[in-house]
C-alpha cells in the first residue's frame, strides 16, 4: 500500500492531507525519514507521524455530522486557541474535519477517522455539491445575480463553474456548488454585489443539516456513508 494511502488509512489525515505530512518530512518509516508518498508499505513496517506509531490495521470507521457555531475553527488545532470543531465531538479515535468552513460560516461539517472517504469527498474530481443559506446585508436578492452566479463569476483566482442559485426571501438565497475555494461562497456573493449578512451551510452531498442545533453533533449510520460514497463517484460513472 502506497504511504499517504497508509496514512489515511490510519485515520493520521485525508489522502491529499497525508502528502503533504510526507513531503514535510514528518513521516518515518522503520526510522527513516521518507518523504515519497508513492512508498510501498505495510503492517510489518513500523511507520511513524511526528514520533508517533501509527497503524491502518483495520478498525471501526467512524463518520459524525456537527452543526458548526459560529466562532469555531474547521481544524484540529488552533495555535490562537480558539475552539476548534474536533473539542465538540468527543471520540477515543483521532478525528478531523472533512472540508473547511471558516470561523463565522455556520452549519453542516462532518468529521471522520476515514482518510479514504474524506478525500472522496473533498477532492475536486469528484464535485461532491454542497449548499449554502446566504443573507446579505443590502437586499433585495435579484433574479439577475441569481443568474449570474448560475453561469459562473470572476473571481481573482480565476472564473468559478457554474453553479445552482435560487432566492429564498427578499434578503436570502441558496447556491450549490461543487468547488470548494477558500471563502468561495463570500467572495461570489460580492462578485453580484452582496454583503454578507450570514452564511451557512445545511447540506453535504445527500447529507441535510436536519434538526442539530449549533454545537451538537451525531453519529451517521451506515447507510447515510455509504450515500456519501456514492455521492463521490467519479461524473463520468455516475447516471
Amino acid at each position: 500500500m502506497r504511504l499517504a494511502k497508509y496514512l489515511a488509512h490510519a485515520g493520521v489525515a485525508s489522502r491529499r492531507a497525508a502528502e503533504k505530512l510526507v513531503f514535510d518530512g514528518r513521516v518515518r518509516v522503520d526510522g527513516e525519514v521518507v518523504t515519497d508518498p508513492a512508498r510501498d508499505v505495510d503492517e510489518s513496517r513500523r511507520v511513524e507521524v511526528d514520533g508517533r506509531a501509527v497503524s491502518a490495521a483495520e478498525r471501526p470507521r467512524l463518520v459524525y455530522a456537527l452543526h458548526k457555531p459560529a466562532g469555531v475553527v474547521s481544524t484540529a488545532s488552533d495555535p490562537q486557541g480558539r475552539p476548534t470543531v474536533v473539542a465538540l465531538v468527543p471520540s477515543s479515535e483521532r478525528l478531523y474535519p472533512v472540508g473547511r468552513l471558516d470561523a463565522e460560516t455556520t452549519g453542516l461539517i462532518l468529521l471522520t477517522n476515514d482518510g479514504e472517504l474524506a478525500n472522496l469527498l473533498t477532492h475536486p474530481r469528484y464535485g461532491v455539491p454542497k449548499r449554502y443559506r446566504v443573507t446579505v446585508w443590502n437586499p433585495p436578492v435579484r433574479p439577475a445575480a441569481m443568474e449570474a452566479l448560475e453561469a459562473g463569476v470572476e473571481l481573482d483566482d480565476g472564473p468559478t463553474a457554474p453553479a445552482r442559485a435560487r432566492r429564498i426571501e427578499h434578503d436570502r438565497f441558496e447556491v450549490v456548488l461543487r468547488e470548494g475555494r477558500k471563502r468561495q461562497v463570500r467572495r461570489m456573493a460580492e462578485a453580484v454585489g452582496y454583503r454578507v449578512k450570514a452564511l451557512e451551510r445545511v447540506q453535504f452531498g445527500p447529507l441535510r443539516i436536519g434538526t442539530l442545533a449549533p454545537g451538537e453533533h451525531r453519529r451517521l449510520k451506515t447507510a447515510e456513508i455509504e450515500a456519501l460514497r456514492r455521492a463521490a463517484r467519479p461524473p463520468a460513472r455516475r447516471r
